[in-house]
């Protein structure tokens, strides 16, 4: 299992972006392999990505995840393409349907079929992210372009948890990313699927990216009460509670990994045992428990 960092304290920070590199330089140096940027209300991943990590050699950067409602396939390829040239190649695109309450409450559009909205997608985004021409013509999305840019050739990860959106990713894409998804459900749930899909379809292995907050502490207790508070409304969300709920979890903090190094390296085991081929970490540590979590997670090179 393959150990990356999930960047998303820094948003609010007027110096994003000179913070974003600060943190992906050293990140590349402690030997992690990736590098997880989200896609919210906040910065552009995309852009930022471009703006803070161009020259760095060696890491990967994947977005986690770009929402597809607001950007026509095209649209968006032309921009991963492009983001993929100045990285050198190393971008990973993850892409999801993102939610009813943010997709009809904030943007307008309806959400009463995103399976179908995914599929016919990928339909115009995976051929012009290969510099293929696209001749599409669907109920939710047409479009009969090429694109010239540069970059073509990385990966597309999508966002699944549900049985459907999971055999999408398996049959047309290169894998999923998630988010508050514990083991017992990658391992019962979310691998099975998703690699299933994939051998149908004669598709390589999928990866499966999993990203959860972490602490190394002695005082679990207050740092689970914290992931609850700061991560309340994903025990709400429909998608993620569906998830919490197979995993047997009451709230965010009971799939935070959370404890001193022995209980942490174990959760990790857990994971790499489940199926996950990358765990994307969101360091949720302050004080000496920081410098703690940093030095557990380099262990794992």
């Amino acid at each position: 299992m393959r150990i990356g960092l999930f960047l998303g304290d820094s948003q609010s920070d007027p110096n994003v972006i000179d913070t974003l590199r600060e943190q992906i330089v050293q990140a590349e140096q402690d030997g992690f392999t990736s590098v997880w940027l989200p896609h919210i209300l906040d910065i552009d991943a995309l852009t930022a990505l471009a703006a803070a990590a161009r020259g760095v050699p060696r890491i990967e950067f994947g977005t986690s995840v770009v929402p597809i409602y607001p950007r026509h396939p095209a649209a968006l390829a032309q921009q991963a393409l492009t983001v993929n040239a100045a990285l050198g190649g190393r971008l990973v695109l993850g892409i999801g349907v993102s939610h009813k309450v943010t997709v009809e409450g904030m943007y307008g559009y309806r959400f009463d079929r995103p399976g179908r909205q995914m599929d016919e997608y990928l339909s115009v985004l995976l051929p012009l992210t290969r510099g293929e021409p696209v001749h599409f013509n669907g109920e939710t999305v047409a479009a009969n372009l090429s694109l010239t840019t540069p970059g073509t050739g990385f990966p597309v990860l999508l966002a699944a948890l549900a049985p459907r959106m999971l055999k999408i990713a398996g049959e047309r894409a290169d894998g999923t990313v998630l988010w508050m998804t514990g083991p017992k459900t990658v391992a019962e749930h979310i691998a099975p699927t998703i690699t299933a899909a994939a051998e149908a379809a004669g598709r390589p292995a999928p990866r499966i990216v999993c990203e959860l907050p972490v602490c190394v502490t002695d005082d679990p207790a207050a740092v689970r009460a914290r992931v609850d508070v700061v991560f309340e409304r994903y025990g709400k969300l429909p998608s993620y509670r569906a998830v919490l709920d197979r995993e047997g979890a009451k709230t965010p903090g009971d799939v935070a990994i959370i404890g001193d190094e022995a209980t942490v390296t174990a959760k990790l085991d857990e994971l790499a045992k489940a199926g996950v081929t990358d765990f994307a970490a969101l360091e949720f540590a302050t004080g000496d428990d920081r410098p703690r979590t940093r030095a557990l997670l380099k262990s794992f090179m």
